[in-house]
């Protein structure tokens, strides 16, 4: 295509890019710390929460084959994520392949989305981890004033100090440097694996069989009006689920499918990465298959453990625990929770400041917030500034008008990678890939298939929402992006890297 909406930027140009010392982020990262980072915003409240949701209202004890399913389509997708972030070892993930195929203006959207996205994510889940550590401090006698607290169901004004303090705190660590990230989210990972491990090998000896009986429940029809009991779920949903049967496998599968988001935040460190060719690949598959893994046996636990139609909806793990007779555990799961929840805002919060980071060395944002710290060699300005942003945003808003954790964007994203993938390998078969996604096209055919299907299972409400942000992104791009892009100069007008 010869439009400048449309003008892609060559692979080689966006590796040249990472070359210039004042744009030039450290390269500290190994696969080892991809797949914690991966781990680490995968197991979060979905492990923790969603598993009681839909034993309960859609699939009984074949929870496991809901998260089997639900991997699978996550796992089409993180074969083309490997294959891009290993090509293109640049920050920005999505954004930047597919400004290398499918050219600036979707380049823009993809981006202008995924910055919404990780915000309300970061925000969403610091609220989250507010409410956990006020429960634990409840618990020990220790009340939160109200006007500092979370302000779920009250009518109290107030600020959510703990949620905003978690987001400058982490703003704070994220501008010391990846690998300092690296060894805290390293820290944090092993105390919620350890979690997760306890609440398999424990709940393992207060297995019921009978629980099993039966594995797959009789499909029923749904009541008019009948919808899950999880608020949240509603939000998302917004439509009647099929109640047990094989569908209802699927239905859970569609609802599970958003505990598994956060994985393709990794490629958004391929730029940091020592040996992105070798390591990104590894770090996105390997975290991918480890949560997998816990999901699956986590579930088989519990539904064991508790027969399906007893499990809570709010607190499954912590309940089934309380339910066999041993309450202690229920408050380490609380506190493995609390903590876990820390890594997930944390790498969100990395994976948008790297996307407006490599936006604004484009020149679609003001290339003010692409300089890196002369130390640290971190985008200090945008991590400060959305840092600052979203500890506002978390502070002043509510939890129930925070929960559009809009998962229409990661998907949308899934969408655009898998498509992008198609292109750039007929446009550039001669790069060099060091993975290579397989069965192309048909994989990611079926990748971009499955995405869209669990688009279509999302409310008009996120649509609507969705589409606003499009909307006003449209508008930033054509009165300022457009013309201030780099891609927009002559080949005369564009400085070429030092030392070149």
């Amino acid at each position: 295509m010869t439009s400048p909406l449309f003008r892609t930027k060559k692979v080689e140009q966006s590796i040249r890019d990472t070359e210039e010392p004042e744009h030039a982020l450290k390269k500290s990262l190994s696969a080892l710390d991809l797949t914690v980072f991966g781990v680490g915003v995968i197991i979060g409240t979905g492990i923790f929460v969603l598993t009681g949701t839909v034993a309960k209202n859609n699939a009984g004890p074949a929870t496991a084959l809901a998260f089997v399913v639900a991997g699978v389509v996550c796992a089409l997708a993180a074969l083309c994520y490997a294959e891009f972030a290993s090509t293109v070892p640049v920050a920005g993930s999505a954004y930047t392949f597919s400004y290398a195929s499918l050219g600036e203006l979707p380049a823009w959207i993809i981006g202008w989305d995924l910055v919404l996205e990780f915000a309300l994510g970061t925000a969403v889940v610091a609220v989250g981890w507010s409410g956990y550590i006020q429960s634990l401090m409840d618990n020990a006698g220790w009340e939160m004033p109200a006007a500092l607290g979370s302000r779920e169901g009250s009518d109290i004004f107030g600020f959510d100090i703990l949620a905003a303090a978690l987001v400058l705190v982490l703003t704070g660590i994220l501008v010391l440097g990846m690998k300092l990230s690296a060894r805290v989210t390293s820290i944090v990972v092993a105390i919620k694996v350890t979690v997760v491990l306890v609440v398999i090998i424990a709940g393992a000896f207060f297995i019921t069989a009978d629980n099993y009986d039966p594995f797959i429940p009789d499909s029923k029809p749904v009541p008019a009006g009948d919808s899950l009991n999880s608020p949240l779920i509603q939000l998302m949903f917004g439509w009647a689920p099929a109640n047990f049967g094989v569908m209802g496998i699927f239905t859970a599968a569609s609802v599970v499918f958003f505990a598994f988001i956060g994985f393709d935040i990794v490629a958004t460190a391929a730029e940091e990465t020592k040996n992105p060719q070798r390591d990104m690949p590894r770090g996105i598959l390997g975290s991918l298959f480890i949560c997998t893994v816990l999901y699956v046996l986590v579930s088989i636990v519990v539904t064991g453990m508790q027969n399906y139609r007893d499990l809570s909806v709010d607190a499954p793990l912590a309940d089934a625990f309380k339910a066999t007779g041993h309450p202690w555990y229920a408050g380490f799961i609380s506190f493995g929770a609390a903590v876990g929840l820390t890594t997930v805002c944390m790498i969100l919060l990395l994976g948008q400041t790297r996307v407006f980071f490599a936006m604004s060395r484009d020149g679609l944002l003001p290339r003010f917030f692409s300089r890196v710290h002369p130390r640290f060699r971190t985008p200090h300005r945008p991590t400060i500034l959305l840092g600052v942003a979203i500890a506002v945003l978390a502070g002043f808003t509510p939890l129930n008008e925070l929960a559009a954790l809009v998962n229409i964007g990661t998907l949308f994203a899934f969408v655009i990678v898998a498509i992008s993938v198609i292109i750039l390998r007929r446009t550039r078969p001669d790069l060099h890939r060091s993975f290579r996604t397989p069965w192309v096209p048909v994989l990611p055919i079926v990748s971009v298939a499955a995405s869209l299907w669990l688009m279509l299972n999302l409310p008009a409400e996120t649509w609507v929402r969705f589409g606003i942000w499009m909307a006003i992104g449209i508008v930033v791009y054509f009165l300022y992006s457009r013309t201030h892009s780099r891609m927009a100069r002559t080949p005369e007008e564009t400085p070429a890297p030092p030392g070149r």
